[in-house]
């Protein structure tokens, strides 16, 4: 269900080549929400680092909507850099499987497939 690497690289770095890999395929950050920060901001107790891109392809959300709009739900494809235990990692719910639970339509299948290839690409680029 979940597709996660552990990188030599330090968290801002990380982020910082996830974002570019993003851009160089075609897609784009919609918004970063930074939940160590959000979460130390607001008093807790939170010691790790943890960054949720929202990245989207305009294509292929439009192909989605098209085909069933109560996909919106599952929409934008969200990945994270996040530290655990000393160790920077990047990862994501798979497209494919996500969307087969919530839907049998081959279009919607075919097009989380194609995401899915494209953004493992991008996690193992910022790797």
């Amino acid at each position: 269900m979940f597709y996660e690497v552990e990188t030599s690289k330090s968290f801002e770095e990380a982020s910082s080549d996830l974002e570019a890999s993003v851009t160089r395929n075609g897609f784009g950050v919609l918004h970063v929400h930074d939940l160590g920060t959000i979460l130390r901001s607001k008093g807790m107790d939170f010691e790790e680092e943890c960054r949720v891109f929202e990245v989207c392809n305009p294509r292929q959300a439009s192909r989605v909507l098209s085909v069933e709009m109560r996909m919106n739900n599952a929409l934008p494809c969200r990945i994270s850099v996040y530290t655990q235990d000393g160790r920077t990692k990047i990862g994501m719910i798979r497209p494919e499987k996500m969307l087969s639970m919530l839907s049998e339509n081959e279009t919607l299948g075919e097009v989380a497939k194609e995401v899915e290839v494209a953004t493992v690409k991008m996690i193992d680029e910022a790797k």
